[in-house]
């Protein structure tokens, strides 16, 4: 995988408390990561800009602020951690230029089994049929 060089002036980090499990001790801590990524700030160029805001739309506020949120840890830095390990496999996946498809249409003898194979099933349903006494 790809890693990216991402500015801190870029990144802010909350640490908020998280929800779930933990017994009394999650109400006295904040040890859920919110990471906030100011995109324009990345230096990313136009079209991976533009990957990323196709492929993570949801996260992406108005102000063009990338949200990452994790909590599936008990501690501040495993959390941050995890919050940045994916900000780059985000990263990573909108670097990635999609294969451009090219079209193609069928061949003859493609288009003469696809005749046939349809003319033998009309044959099979037609002998299924009453035969008409005109």
């Amino acid at each position: 995988m790809r890693t990216f060089e991402v500015n801190e002036a870029a990144c802010e980090f909350r640490f908020v408390q998280a929800s779930g499990p933990g017994g009394q001790h999650v109400n006295k801590t904040s040890t859920a990561v919110e990471l906030r990524v100011k995109l324009e700030r990345l230096g990313l160029s136009p079209g991976v800009l533009r990957r990323l805001y196709t492929q993570q739309r949801n996260r992406i506020n108005k102000q063009g602020e990338l949200i990452i949120q994790a909590e599936q840890f008990r501690s501040q830095l495993k959390n941050r951690k995890a919050a940045e390990q994916r900000l780059q496999a985000m990263l990573a996946e909108a670097w990635v230029q999609p294969k451009r498809r090219i079209p193609t249409r069928p061949g003859t003898a493609a288009k003469n089994r696809r005749i046939s194979a349809k003319k033998q099933r009309s044959e099979k349903k037609a002998a299924r049929r009453k035969p008409r006494w005109d």
